[in-house]
C-alpha cells in the first residue's frame, strides 16, 4: 500500500513538472516571437558587435540571480532578447546587400537564374525575379562583391510576347537601389522590396542563355515550377476562366486582370485566389481522410492506431509540401505549411493542450523560418483570422450546425479582423459577409477538388481535357457570376473610430463566447444598432486643426500638396496615374486623407491637365466630398472625368482665405497658353511669416509675368521666409535666374522621381537656388513634408526621418539621395 502511494505520488509529481515544462516552452516561444516582431518597430538597427553583447550579458549575467527571479520571468526574458537577436542577425544580413553608388545607373552583366513566375508588366514588359550567380566587370574588392545584392526585381520592356530566352540567364541591367514613395499611410514599395529580399531594381537592355550557370537544388526547383506553371497555361488557355484556374491552382496570379481584382477587392474574397491556410487545410483533410480509410481497409487487425495514425500524418505532410511547392512555396503558403503540420502533429499525439499552445508554436516556427514575416500583412491576418476562430470554438461545449458554424465563423471574423485592416489601411467591405458565406465553402468543397483532381487527371489522361475544362468553367462560373453579383451592389460604408471599430469587435467576440443568452440578445441588440448607426451617411465634416500646416505628399515623378487651416481643406494636384499601373490617388492621397480624418475637400486646385498633376482627378472625386474645382485648363479638366460629377469649375484666378488664417492667390498667364504654361499658380501666406508658393509647370518664358503680377497684387510685402516647390520639378526649362533671384526663397522643394529618367532636379537649376542661398529638400530623398509655422520659424518635418532602418539606414537610397 504505501508503495502504490508513493508510485502515485511520482506520478502526479512528473505530472506536474510535465506542465510546468510546456508552459515555460510556451512562454518562451510566445516571447521570442515578440522579440522578432518588436525589432521592426525600431528606426536604427542596433550594430551587430552591441546586439552580441546585449545577448550573452543577458544570458549569463542573469544566471546568477535565475532563482531570484519569478518563475515565469526566465523565459520570457531569454526567448524575447533570442527572439529580437535573430530578427536583427537576419536584418543585417539583408541590409549588407548593397549597391554601391557607382554602379546605380550603369550598364552591367549578372548572371544567374529566374527564381519566380515571369508576369507581363506595363508597357510591354515582363517583370521577374533574378537570382544572381556572379557579377561581370565589377572593380571592387572581393569582400566587396561578396555583399553585392543576390536578389533582384527587373522588368525587360518591349516584349509583348513575355517570354524569356531561358531559365539560367546573362543580363544587362541598369540597377538602382531599392526606392519608392514614403508617406506615413498608405503602400509602401520599399517595405515590400526588403521583406522580398530584392537589394536592387532595374531593367533589362539584352538577355541571352547561359548554361554555364551552375542550377542547384533552389535552381532546379524554380525552373520545374516555371515549367509546372507553362504547362498549366497550354493545358487550361482554353478555359474561360483560366486566370482563376492558374491562380487556384498553382498561385500563378500573373493572369488576373485589373476586373478581376476589382470584384474581388469589392468583395473581400481576395483571400481565396492566394494560395493560404483554407487551400493547404483542404489538402490535408482531403490526403488525411483518404489515407486513414485505405489503411484501416488493408487491414483492421494487423495494423495498430498509432501506426495509422502516424501514416496518415505523414501522408498529410507529404502532399501538403507538394501542394506548396506546386504553388511557388510562396511565404504566405509556407507559413499556411507550418500551421497545417503543427495542428496535424496535435491531433496525431492527442494531447490535451489548450489549442492557444499550438498556435504559439506555430506563430514562433513562422518566425524561427522566416524572421521577415511581420512586414507581411498577411501574417497578421492569418493569424489574426486563427486567433478569432480559435477564441469563438475551442473549449467550446455544444456544437453547432454546419450552417450555424458557417454564419458565426464568418460573422467573427468579419468583426474581429476589422480592427487589423483599419491598422493597415485597408476597409473591411460589408459584402464580404455575403459573399464569403458563399464563396468559402463553394471554394473549399466543389472547386477545389474539381481543380485538383482535374489537374491530376489531365496529367494522367490527356484526352480528357475538353471534359476537365467544362467542369472547372462549370463550377469557377457559379462563383464568379456570384461574386460579380455581389460586388456592384450599393452596401453601406461602416464609419467609425478604431475605438469604435475595437469594441464592436470584442464585444461581437463576447457575444460568439459567452454561453448567457440574456447577454447575448443585448450584445446582438447593441452590435446591430451601432452598424446601423454607422452605416448612415455622416456629414462630411473635417477635424479642425489648431494651427495651419502645409504637407506635399511623396508621389513619385509629380506634384499634390495639402493645405489645412481650421476645418477647411485645400489639395494642389492629385498626383501622376498610369491607367491600369499606378494611381497616387489610390496608393498614397485617399489613405493619407483618411488617416487624416478627412472627409471634405474645399478647393481642389488641378494646375494643368497633364497626366502626373491631375491622374488620380476621378478616385479624389470618388471618395471625398469636394467643393469646387480650381484649374488652369478647365476644358481638359473636364474631359477627364468620367461622369458628369456635380462639381463647379473655375479658371484660376482671384484671391480667397482657408480657414480665416491662410490667404490665397491664384494667377495664370492671360494670352495663348496651354499645357504647362497654362499651370494655375498658387500663392499662400500665413500672415508676414511664410509664404509658400505652388507654380506648377510653368517656363521661364512665363515666370517673369508671374513677378510682375505678385508685385502688383502684394507691393513691398516680403514674408520672413518663402518656400517654393521648384517649378516643372526642376527641369531646366524653368526656375531662371530672375525668378531665383526675384523670389530669394528660403526652402526650395523638388518633387521628383527617385533616378527618373528625365533626370530632375537639373543641375543648373539646382545651382541657382544654391546661390541664391536656399535650402533645397527632395521628395525622392526625404518623402513626405510637413511645414508648420511654430513661434513665427518655419518648422519642416522630413519622413524620413520617422522612417524604419530599412529605409534610412546608412548606404541606403534615401541616406545617398543627393540633389546635385
Amino acid at each position: 500500500m504505501k508503495l502504490r502511494r508513493q508510485g502515485c505520488r511520482r506520478r502526479i509529481n512528473s505530472s506536474g513538472g510535465h506542465g510546468l515544462s510546456g508552459r515555460s516552452t510556451v512562454l518562451s516561444v510566445f516571447a521570442f516571437s515578440c522579440g522578432v516582431i518588436l525589432l521592426y518597430r525600431l528606426a536604427v538597427l542596433p550594430a551587430q558587435v552591441w546586439l552580441y553583447l546585449a545577448t550573452l550579458a543577458v544570458i549569463f549575467l542573469l544566471l546568477p540571480v535565475r532563482r531570484m527571479l519569478p518563475t515565469a520571468c526566465w523565459p520570457l526574458i531569454i526567448g524575447f532578447t533570442l527572439g529580437a537577436f535573430w530578427a536583427a542577425f537576419w536584418a543585417h544580413e539583408r541590409l549588407d546587400q548593397r549597391l554601391p553608388d557607382e554602379l546605380e545607373g550603369e550598364r552591367v552583366n549578372v548572371s544567374g537564374y529566374v527564381c519566380d513566375l515571369p508576369a507581363a508588366g506595363s508597357f510591354n514588359s515582363i517583370r521577374f525575379s533574378f537570382c544572381v550567380t556572379r557579377w561581370y566587370g565589377v572593380s571592387l574588392t572581393q569582400q566587396a562583391n561578396s555583399f553585392l545584392p543576390k536578389t533582384l526585381r527587373l522588368a525587360w520592356y518591349g516584349q509583348p510576347e513575355g517570354r524569356l530566352p531561358d531559365h539560367r540567364l546573362r543580363l544587362e541591367v541598369v540597377l538602382k537601389k531599392p526606392h519608392g514613395a514614403l508617406n506615413p499611410e498608405g503602400f509602401r514599395y520599399e517595405d515590400w522590396l526588403f521583406r522580398k529580399g530584392y537589394r536592387a531594381t532595374g531593367s533589362v537592355r539584352s538577355a541571352a542563355s547561359d548554361p554555364s550557370v551552375s542550377c542547384a537544388f533552389e535552381c532546379q526547383y524554380h525552373r520545374l515550377h516555371i515549367r509546372l506553371a507553362v504547362w498549366v497555361d497550354e493545358q487550361f488557355v482554353k478555359a474561360s476562366y483560366h486566370p482563376l484556374v492558374a491562380s487556384l491552382l498553382i498561385g500563378n496570379r500573373g493572369h488576373l486582370s485589373a476586373e478581376h481584382w476589382g470584384v474581388l477587392k469589392a468583395t473581400g474574397t481576395i483571400h481565396l485566389v492566394a494560395i493560404s491556410g483554407l487551400h493547404l487545410g483542404l489538402v490535408a483533410l482531403g490526403a488525411g481522410l483518404i489515407a486513414r480509410r485505405f489503411l484501416l481497409a488493408i487491414s483492421s487487425y494487423r495494423l495498430s492506431e498509432r501506426f495509422v495514425r502516424l501514416t496518415a500524418f505523414g501522408v498529410v505532410l507529404f502532399c501538403c509540401l507538394l501542394y506548396a511547392l506546386a504553388a511557388g512555396f510562396t511565404v504566405p503558403t509556407r507559413r499556411a505549411l507550418i500551421m497545417v503540420a503543427v495542428g496535424s502533429w496535435v491531433l496525431l499525439k492527442a494531447r490535451h493542450e489548450p489549442a492557444w499552445h499550438s498556435l504559439v508554436i506555430a506563430l514562433g516556427l513562422v518566425l524561427l523560418l522566416d524572421p521577415f514575416a511581420p512586414l507581411d500583412q498577411g501574417f497578421w491576418l492569418s493569424f489574426g483570422a486563427v486567433s478569432v476562430l480559435l477564441c469563438v470554438f475551442a473549449g467550446r461545449l455544444g456544437g453547432t450546425g454546419w450552417l450555424a458554424g458557417l454564419l458565426l465563423a464568418q460573422g467573427a471574423v468579419f468583426a474581429g479582423l476589422w480592427p487589423l485592416l483599419e491598422l493597415v489601411g485597408q476597409g473591411q467591405p460589408v459584402a464580404g459577409l455575403l459573399a464569403n458565406i458563399f464563396a468559402i465553402p463553394w471554394v473549399s468543397l466543389v472547386v477545389m477538388p474539381v481543380l485538383i483532381a482535374g489537374g491530376i487527371m489531365v496529367a494522367l489522361l490527356p484526352p480528357v481535357l475538353d471534359l476537365v475544362i467544362a467542369l472547372m468553367d462549370a463550377v469557377l462560373g457559379v462563383m464568379w457570376h456570384f461574386l460579380g453579383w455581389v460586388a456592384p451592389m450599393k452596401w453601406p460604408d461602416l464609419n467609425g473610430s478604431m475605438l469604435e471599430i475595437g469594441g464592436f469587435a470584442v464585444l461581437v467576440l463576447l457575444v460568439a463566447t459567452v454561453p448567457i443568452r440574456t447577454f447575448q440578445a443585448v450584445g446582438v441588440i447593441v452590435a446591430l444598432s451601432w452598424a446601423a448607426t454607422a452605416g448612415l451617411p455622416t456629414n462630411a465634416e473635417n477635424p479642425r486643426v489648431s494651427e495651419p500646416e502645409v504637407r506635399v505628399w511623396d508621389v513619385g515623378q509629380g506634384l499634390s500638396a495639402l493645405l489645412r487651416a481650421g476645418d477647411e481643406v485645400l489639395l494642389y494636384d492629385t498626383g501622376p496615374e498610369v491607367q491600369g499601373v499606378f494611381s497616387a490617388a489610390e496608393s498614397v492621397l485617399i489613405p493619407n486623407l483618411k488617416a487624416l480624418g478627412v472627409k471634405r475637400i474645399d478647393t481642389l486646385v488641378i494646375s494643368h491637365a497633364d497626366s502626373d498633376h491631375s491622374g488620380g482627378v476621378n478616385r479624389i472625386l470618388e471618395e471625398f466630398e469636394v467643393g469646387r474645382i480650381v484649374t488652369g485648363e478647365p476644358v481638359a479638366v473636364r474631359e477627364k472625368l468620367e461622369q458628369d460629377e456635380a462639381v463647379s469649375i473655375y479658371g484660376c484666378t482671384g484671391r480667397s482665405i482657408v480657414g480665416n488664417e491662410l490667404s490665397l492667390f491664384y494667377w495664370q498667364a492671360i494670352g495663348d497658353v496651354k499645357g504647362n504654361d497654362a499651370s494655375c499658380v498658387l500663392s499662400v501666406r500665413q500672415g508676414q511669416a511664410v509664404e509658400w508658393l505652388f507654380p506648377g509647370d510653368i517656363s521661364s518664358r512665363v515666370e517673369p509675368l508671374y513677378l510682375e503680377a505678385a508685385e502688383a497684387e502684394a507691393p513691398n510685402i516680403t514674408p520672413r521666409e518663402r518656400v517654393v516647390l521648384a517649378p516643372h520639378h526642376g527641369s531646366k526649362t524653368s526656375s531662371s535666374e530672375v525668378w531665383v533671384n526675384e523670389l530669394n526663397p528660403s526652402l526650395v522643394v523638388y518633387t521628383a522621381g527617385y533616378r527618373h529618367r528625365y533626370g530632375h532636379p537639373h543641375g543648373d537649376v539646382t545651382a541657382r537656388y544654391r546661390s541664391a542661398g536656399a535650402r533645397a529638400l527632395n521628395t525622392a530623398c526625404s518623402g513626405s513634408l510637413v511645414m508648420r509655422v511654430v513661434d513665427g520659424v518655419l518648422r519642416t518635418t522630413e519622413a524620413r526621418h520617422k522612417a524604419p532602418f530599412w529605409i534610412s539606414g546608412p548606404g541606403l537610397a534615401r541616406d545617398a539621395c543627393k540633389i546635385p
